[in-house]
C-alpha cells in the first residue's frame, strides 16, 4: 500500500466530492461515484478518508432526502424541495471540493451520518 502525499491526498479528497456529479450521467452515480473513488484510496490517507467518507455520507442522506421529496410531489411541496434540494446539493459539493483543495476539513450540514 502505497500513502499519498500532501498534495495528491488533497486532490484526491476533491475528487471524491466532485465525483458525485456523476449522478448527471449514470443513475444514482451521486453515490456510486464517491463510494468508488473512496473505496479505492480510503486506505492512503487520514485526509482523504475523513473527506470520503463525509462525501459519501452525503451523498446517500441528500438520495434519501430526494426520494421523500419525490413522494412528496402528490401535494405539491415536493416539486419546491426537489428544486431547493438540487440547489443545495450543488452548492455544497462545490463548497466541500474547494476546502478539501485547500486542506482543509469540512462537515456537510444536514448529513445522515452513516458511515462512522
Amino acid at each position: 500500500m502505497q500513502f499519498l502525499n500532501g498534495k495528491e491526498e488533497r486532490m484526491w479528497a476533491m475528487i471524491v466530492h466532485l465525483s458525485a456529479f456523476l449522478g448527471f450521467i449514470v443513475p444514482f452515480g451521486n453515490v456510486l461515484g464517491p463510494l468508488i473513488v473512496w473505496l479505492i484510496k480510503r486506505e492512503e490517507g487520514a485526509f482523504f478518508y475523513e473527506h470520503g467518507k463525509e462525501a459519501l455520507n452525503f451523498s446517500i442522506s441528500v438520495t434519501i432526502y430526494a426520494a421523500i421529496s419525490t413522494l412528496l410531489i402528490i401535494i405539491f411541496i415536493g416539486a419546491l424541495l426537489l428544486g431547493a434540494l438540487f440547489i443545495f446539493w450543488a452548492i455544497f459539493v462545490i463548497i466541500a471540493a474547494v476546502k478539501a483543495n485547500e486542506g482543509k476539513e469540512f462537515r456537510y450540514p444536514l448529513t445522515l451520518r452513516f458511515i462512522k
